[in-house]
């Protein structure tokens, strides 16, 4: 009797029966987290791009942008969208931070594209009474733009940067600012110059990671983007690289740090025409890097916040370059 014959099912075919059989399983709090969108019961964001967003005291503040953008202020115990006070100028290119119940821009850009100019002065916005003010002398020196920017021990740290908008002037520069005394220190230069960048504080060390050495006036806007990721000690007051570099090399991209790893999200290259919707998780116990789901929709030029254990993201560019402007309001986990 002849034997009946079998055809072996497709690698891709056992894949997805498996991944159905394992989802139909497996119970509803073992499923990822996945980005959702922020429910608004109010207003809605502005579209923007090279724009700051940041937690202050249990509201979220997206502010800047190229060109003069409002000050948009999100709410969750309500779930509104309200507008403050406008930024006295047009700022773009920083990295916001929070720092005694107040709002803290420095190192960043004014002007057009594409030898925009530092700022001159640290420009501060008290939430309380929804006034900016313009506060301590920036070294000229050390002026820059596209830098990271953290909060520290009471003190703001500025890393990297671009001294001429997108012209060459990429620095390794740290520096230290005391908000209490309006006093300036030069600490020591990152193993590498990096702009378009976002600093995060993790187990008392500052971490740079992504970038670029942006060089429009030679023709290399997009494509020396940086993979090394340089972390700095703040007791030790030294820095090191890690072994493992950044996976998707890019620019742009927002960083915090959440549940003791460093997120990178987002970002620009030469690589692709849309926007990076990659996010990637360093675990310094570990050494390694992995890959968390993914932006529903890519993105650079925007600042990621946390706030209550979630990671924030609002507006950006959906492409490399300058647009198309988003106005959308994400959340990780859900």
């Amino acid at each position: 009797m002849t034997k009946p014959q079998f055809r072996r099912a497709p690698a891709r075919a056992i894949h997805v029966l498996c991944t159905a059989l394992l989802a139909a399983v497996m119970p509803a709090s073992a499923a990822p987290a996945a980005w959702s969108a922020a429910v608004a019961t109010q207003g809605a964001p502005h579209a923007r791009h090279e724009n700051a967003f940041v937690a202050v005291d249990g509201r979220l503040y997206l502010l800047g942008g190229r060109g003069e953008r409002p000050l948009d202020i999100f709410d969750p115990a309500t779930g509104a969208w309200t507008q403050g006070a406008a930024p006295p100028m047009e700022i773009h290119h920083f990295q916001a931070v929070a720092h005694a119940g107040r709002l803290y821009v420095l190192g960043a850009f004014t002007g057009q594209y594409p030898e925009e100019q530092p700022l001159t002065h640290v420009l501060v916005y008290d939430p309380g009474a929804d006034r900016w003010s313009q506060t301590a002398e920036i070294p000229a020196h050390r002026r820059r733009g596209a830098a990271g920017v953290v909060s520290h021990g009471g003190r703001i740290y500025l890393a990297g940067g671009n001294t001429r908008g997108h012209m060459s002037g990429y620095v390794p520069w740290l520096d230290a600012f005391d908000p209490a005394t309006g006093r300036w220190e030069e600490l020591p230069d990152a193993p590498h110059a990096r702009d378009h960048f976002h600093a995060a504080v993790l187990d008392g060390k500052l971490y740079a990671a992504g970038g670029r050495r942006t060089s429009h006036d030679t023709g290399d806007t997009l494509s020396l983007t940086i993979t090394a990721v340089d972390v700095y000690d703040f007791e030790a007051a030294r820095w090191s690289t890690l072994d493992a570099p950044l996976p998707t090399p890019r620019a742009g991209a927002g960083a915090v740090a959440l549940g003791g790893r460093l997120l990178v999200m987002g970002g620009e290259s030469a690589r692709q025409v849309p926007a990076h919707a990659e996010v990637e998780a360093y675990d310094p116990r570990s050494g390694r890097w992995s890959a968390l789901p993914p932006l529903p929709r890519g993105r650079h030029g925007t600042q990621a916040t946390v706030l209550d254990e979630a990671v924030h993201v609002a507006a950006g560019s959906g492409d490399r370059g300058g647009g198309p402007e988003l106005d959308d309001h994400l959340r990780f986990p859900r």
